[in-house]
């Protein structure tokens, strides 16, 4: 039986229908082509595509060696990327779930992170660490961590995180671009999510720049929010896999008469507070919602930097609607654990609506 051809990503042009696992896909496969240097590795990255298949077919387009399994060893993983990233290299490493990438976290923390103020800005270390967390799937312990608060307390690391197919291309392929080390949240409940999507427009962004990982200037993209809903009566801030149900409880509170806006984080750091205090001050009340626990989060990050630059525009206490400060639940109980629409408007109720 002859196996079938394995398709280019290249040969996808104009309008094309993607999930979100293909469009970071298309990103890697997009970088590699442009930019020898550009390597991807990590645990079954290379012959079985990854866990969620992101890495599909680029073995078998590129070589193993320029994507290749790796040991069960993320500290080796990282340690290995930041001596490649340090000697020209442009590494992107899979840690294949949230919590499996704990064990790099010294690698990450003390090197990845410090390398460039170690040395003055002399060694740049563009690297990418490509990490599945959040819920939604049915996962157990040590598979559905939201661990983004870790990174974004990082000084020197540059943290994003998509929401949709079409940001899942650009943040990736910008993160790649970028000469600073990128820790890359992909939420795994939207890996298979679809969306229509223009190729040839995302792709001409980067059509003339050849010059992926180490360029020297940062991408447009990378600390820029988005407005994903316009809305007047209040703002619901939210990344990653909480978009989708702000954006739900927003279509939820318009058909009982309320009009609520929503912003994209996009990038948790460097963080867009231009973006998002204007936003805030066009509404005047705020909720943040994120699944991580909400103690010390990163959602009390966005409440307490919207409180300080808009607290005269404030009609109400900035809310946060997050996962409950547990350990992630099993399956059957993480509906109970994950902001929903019924809790986001649930806290909108709260915003003080009867005061000035």
């Amino acid at each position: 039986m002859t196996a079938a051809p394995v398709l280019n990503p290249l040969e996808l042009t104009g309008i094309q229908e993607l999930t979100f696992a293909k469009a970071l896909t298309l990103a890697l496969h997009d970088a590699m082509a442009a930019d020898p240097a550009v390597v991807v590795f990590g645990e079954d990255v290379g012959t079985l595509g990854g866990v969620f298949r992101v890495t599909d077919g680029l073995t078998a387009t590129f070589g193993s060696e320029r994507c290749f399994d790796t040991p069960l060893a993320e500290s080796g993983i990282v340690g290995m990327a930041t001596g490649m990233a340090i000697n020209g290299m442009c590494p992107v490493v899979e840690m294949q779930f949230d919590a499996f990438a704990y064990p790099a976290f010294e690698q990450i923390v003390s090197h990845v992170a410090k390398m460039g103020n170690r040395t003055r800005g002399h060694v740049r270390l563009p690297l990418v660490i490509r990490i599945p967390y959040g819920g939604g799937i049915g996962g157990v312990e040590h598979h559905c961590d939201s661990s983004e608060g870790y990174y974004a307390h990082t000084p020197g690391l540059t943290v994003l995180t998509p929401s949709n197919v079409q940001d899942a291309y650009v943040l990736l392929s910008d993160a790649i671009a970028s000469p600073n080390p990128v820790v890359f949240m992909e939420p795994k409940k939207l890996y298979f999510s679809k969306a229509t999507v223009d190729l040839d427009a995302l792709r001409a962004r980067y059509a003339s720049s050849g010059e992926r990982g180490g360029a020297g200037t940062v991408p447009s993209s990378i600390g820029q929010a988005a407005i994903v809903r316009e809305g007047t009566d209040a703002t619901l801030i939210a990344y990653g896999p909480s978009v989708a149900p702000a954006l739900a409880a927003a279509a939820t509170a318009a058909e009982e008469g309320r009009s609520l806006q929503v912003v994209d984080v996009r990038s948790l750091v460097p963080f867009d507070d231009e973006t998002i205090s204007a936003a805030v001050r066009s509404t005047g009340r705020v909720v943040v919602i994120a699944e991580a626990s909400g103690f010390a989060s990163m959602a009390s990050e966005i409440a307490a930097r919207v409180q300080e630059r808009c607290f005269h525009s404030l009609a109400a206490p900035v809310l946060r609607v997050t996962g409950f400060d547990v350990p992630y639940p099993a399956p059957k109980l993480e509906k109970y654990y994950l902001p929903g629409v019924d809790r986001i408007l649930d806290a909108v109720d709260r915003l003080q609506w009867g005061q000035s």
